[in-house]
């Protein structure tokens, strides 16, 4: 079991090394409004894997994993890991990846994550109450109630964000379809990761990080650890195989590189690897506190959720589009933020 789910993060390291999802230039792109492979590829991903996903439920090979809709957790939750993506320039699960591939501001962010996890472990009694009122586990199958409405609905909201991907291709003029693929691999990917035989649960990365640091620490006799522990260690054997997806396909493709500053970065930010350090940082620790008030990330709640059609991880999604632009708007174009550390 260990060596397949080691298989499957590796595969999901190199589709998104595909389409350089991965990669700080891209996403950080995106919250700059200068690429929109991130948005495009998701778009297919959630699209293509909500269609997916409802045929192996009708079938009953999979069931559904929806998240409550704790109302604050998702709107402030998702501010917040937007931001700390948008500073960042990588999510919990790419982090893993690109540090596979040398990057070495992804090693400081995935350290700021570990931190933020172990605080995050030690005020989530204190701040559990504060993320609702828990509105249920709310999705478009529990809304209708399933019977060919449903199906009907889930087609043409999958097909609707096909083709919004498309109109942004179209908009950005660009030649290349590999966020296509990859959002179609991410799709097919899942799918066979939720099927009742082989996981029977949804990809997910963020609670790694609260899993490592409390392991690390000795805090483990908590409640909170107990409901990350099963899911936690799953994450952390799949990216260990995203890391090593990208070490060992950096180097097939002789572009593996120990690199610190991006250009996305360097031509907003300078060339001060304290400065980068001290961002890549404090963007992990903030991330994953985001990360955790909504009980997920990228791909275990916006993807893996936005399959489902469920609204927790739909309106997640909202707000962590939100919090990417708005920080990438005022941090790297107008830069207000500790401008003495250039």
């Amino acid at each position: 079991m260990t060596f397949l789910i080691l298989l499957f993060g590796f595969l999901f390291g190199a589709l998104l090394q595909s389409a350089k999802l991965n990669k700080y230039n891209t996403i950080s792109g995106m919250a700059r409004l200068e690429d929109y492979t991130v948005a495009k590829a998701i778009a297919v991903a959630v699209g293509v894997g909500a269609i997916l996903l409802s045929i192996e439920i009708g079938f009953g090979f999979a069931s559904f994993h929806v998240k409550p809709f704790l109302l604050v957790g998702m709107v402030l939750g998702g501010l917040i890991f937007g931001a700390g993506m948008a500073i960042l320039g990588y999510c919990p699960g790419t982090l893993s990846v690109s540090l596979g591939e040398g990057s070495m501001d992804a090693l400081v962010g995935i350290i700021g994550g570990i931190v933020g996890g172990i605080v995050y472990t030690l005020i989530q009694p204190s701040v559990q109450g504060m993320l609702g009122p828990d509105l249920g586990k709310i999705s478009l199958n529990s809304a209708v109630g399933g019977g060919a409405l449903y199906y009907i609905l889930v087609f043409v909201f999958g097909l609707a964000l096909v083709a919004i991907a498309f109109l942004l291709n179209k908009i950005e003029r660009k030649k290349s379809f590999n966020w296509l693929y990859a959002g179609i691999g991410l799709a097919v990917l899942n799918s066979i990761v939720f099927l009742t035989a082989v996981f029977d649960r949804p990809i997910g990365a963020s609670t790694t990080y609260p899993y490592v640091g409390d392991f690390l620490t000795g805090l483990t006799s908590n409640n909170y650890f107990a409901a990350i522990e099963k899911p936690g260690k799953w994450e952390l054997i799949f990216l260990a195989g995203a890391v090593l997806s990208g070490l060992v396909l950096s180097l097939i493709r002789k572009d593996f590189k120990i690199q610190l500053i991006h250009s996305g970065w360097s031509k907003t930010e300078g060339k001060s690897p304290v400065k980068r350090i001290i961002w890549a940082f404090v963007g992990g620790f903030i991330m994953l506190i985001g990360a955790r008030m909504a009980g997920g990330c990228t791909s275990g709640h916006i993807i893996s959720g936005g399959m489902q059609v469920a609204v927790s991880s739909l309106v997640f999604g909202a707000f962590v589009f939100i919090g990417l632009l708005v920080t990438g708007k005022y941090f790297y174009r107008k830069n207000i933020f500790l401008r003495y550390l250039k």
